[in-house]
């Protein structure tokens, strides 16, 4: 069995399904190593079972929060703190070596070639390219190296409060020391519009191996239509839609069948969801809860649901389903 693996995390049953995705999709991309997954204690049994199924390693790690309030307000992202439990990868030694993938990441062609590489090679991240992006990284583990890195963390803190901007730090020559450390944008890139240089995206999509949804908003997020098994796409995310429907496609096929109502969050709710057939009340909860999570995170389907035209049209039926007058309620309780 291979000495190497593909390492990602989670820290709660909704991300888990971006873990089982991703899982699904190494494999149908015939990687030939290894796959493990760190939990928190956070993800349920139910949820555990499940990538079991899929991981050949899934190992609990405790907790490791950056404690970095201030910093993390500046990114508007307090959440952020407990991905320095992505330390924890540094321990699973009993791999050689390891490619650690966020579990929002989708493998779109085999990538073994990134065992080639030597600890750390990872992307340029794309808003500060002199700094690498940490949802993609080849690392080798080691308990020396995770403790070096944890005790630099609690010295120096992390400059954006989260792994990113502690790895960088940590392994500060990056930039500069070995340009063999430094992997092409197609390992890792960035599937948001705002972030994304559109027609190279374009120009190069079909080189893509590696598609990474940073941001609030994940595949998992988006309203999705369990009659129609289709996807819908908010604007900023317009080029890259048949790329999510391939995130959706590999979870209907491969991750929907294993999901259980003793899940939390909604991996819990999706399962209770009927592919492929008839519209249900469940399907319907579903949907106004995605598309209200939408409208508070700012992701709103303006040509859809959320068109003017439909707006204006709820709008319009409230206000012609005028309540009672008090004379009108008296007459009817009279009659």
């Amino acid at each position: 069995m291979s000495k190497f693996a593909w390492v990602t995390l989670t820290t709660n049953d909704t991300y888990s399904l971006g873990a089982l995705v991703l899982a699904h999709s190494l494999k149908r991309a015939g990687t030939a190593h290894q796959l493990a997954v760190l939990v928190t204690p956070t993800v349920s049994e139910a949820m555990r079972d499940r990538l079991k199924d899929v991981y050949n390693v899934v190992q609990e790690v405790n907790v490791l929060d950056s404690q970095d309030a201030a910093n993390l307000a500046l990114l508007s992202r307090p959440e952020l703190g407990v991905t320095f439990t992505k330390l924890h990868c540094w321990r699973l030694v009993q791999f050689e070596k390891c490619v650690f993938l966020d579990a929002d990441t989708l493998v779109l062609k085999n990538c073994d070639e990134l065992f080639e590489r030597e600890e750390l090679s990872a992307a340029p991240d794309v808003s500060w390219p002199d700094c690498f992006n940490s949802g993609v990284f080849v690392f080798t583990p080691s308990v020396e190296t995770f403790n070096k890195i944890t005790e630099y963390a609690v010295q120096h803190g992390s400059f954006d409060g989260g792994d990113q901007g502690l790895l960088n730090q940590y392994f500060a020559d990056w930039s500069t020391a070995d340009i063999k450390k430094h992997l092409p944008f197609v390992y890792n890139v960035t599937a948001y519009a705002s972030y994304c240089y559109l027609p190279a995206f374009k120009q190069f999509r079909d080189k893509i191996k590696i598609l990474h949804f940073a941001g609030k908003l994940k595949p998992w997020l988006l309203q999705f239509n369990s009659e129609t098994k289709t996807v819908s796409t908010p604007t900023d995310y317009a080029h890259a839609q048949d790329l999510i429907q391939h995130w959706w496609n590999i979870f209907c096929d491969s991750v929907h069948d294993s999901l259980s109502d003793q899940m939390a969050g909604l991996a819990g709710a999706l399962s209770q969801l009927r592919i492929g057939a008839q519209r249900t009340p469940e399907q319907e909860q579903y949907e106004n809860l995605m598309r209200r999570q939408c409208w508070e995170s700012g992701q709103i389907d303006y040509s859809g649901a959320d068109s003017f035209d439909n707006i204006w049209k709820k709008i319009t039926q409230t206000l012609e389903a005028k309540p009672e007058t008090s004379s009108e309620a008296d007459q009817t309780g009279s009659s």
